[in-house]
């Protein structure tokens, strides 16, 4: 390819403003080129809560999006993946204590499936049975936000901590807690494709029925 030729390339492309979704006020996450408006479609986009919020306190949470929608010269984008720094998570754990873990797969209000994954860091080293009542608790406030909630509004919860005080609350009377965090936050399905998959399961089980004799 001659120089002029990839000029001219260059020349073609349009850089798009992405935005971040409305829930964190369509605050801009940076730019990205392309020559056409549909390969802009899928890239996703990692930042930090602390570049949304210009509080480096919270460089410890990072936030992924994906583009989903594109316009004339701006990309706007859905909430996929909200995690804790590794650097952050290690410097929480103590030698001689507990680090509790649980995944939890949730269904909110308005039909998306989330994974959870909630972490507990005691003073000292809880017992078996200790462990296992802390993350049965944490499973079970998890399970009941997102009864309550939208989608929306439990990421809110979780990104502002809310979520991890609650749990915090209810699970240091089974032993002394030292920290508890959302340690990852994973878009699972969307509402159209928990339905689809519903009404496949539906219709297996249908077919099932209808070939007992």
């Amino acid at each position: 390819m001659s120089e002029r030729s990839v000029s001219r390339a260059k020349q073609e492309k349009r850089w798009y403003t992405v935005h971040a979704p409305a829930q964190f006020d369509r605050e801009v996450l940076g730019e990205t080129p392309a020559d056409e408006p549909d390969k802009v479609y899928g890239r996703t986009i990692e930042t930090t809560l602390g570049d949304l919020t210009n509080s480096a306190s919270e460089n410890n949470t990072k936030l992924t999006f994906k583009i989903t929608d594109v316009g004339s010269d701006s990309a706007y984008t859905d909430f996929v993946e909200h995690s804790l720094t590794r650097d952050y998570l290690r410097s929480l754990v103590r030698r001689g204590a507990s680090k509790i873990e649980a995944y939890v797969t949730v269904l909110t209000t308005d039909d998306y499936r989330v994974q959870i994954q909630p972490v507990a860091f005691t003073t000292k080293k809880a017992d078996a049975s200790q462990e296992k009542a802390i993350r049965e608790k944490m499973v079970e406030m998890v399970e009941e936000a997102a009864q309550e909630r939208t989608f929306e509004d439990l990421i809110d919860g979780v990104v502002e901590g809310r979520l991890s005080s609650a749990i915090y609350g209810e699970a240091k009377p089974i032993y002394p807690l030292r920290r508890v965090e959302i340690q990852k936050t994973t878009l699972e399905a969307h509402p159209e494709e928990v339905a689809e998959e519903q009404a496949t399961a539906v219709n297996v089980d249908e077919e099932d029925v209808a070939t007992d004799d």
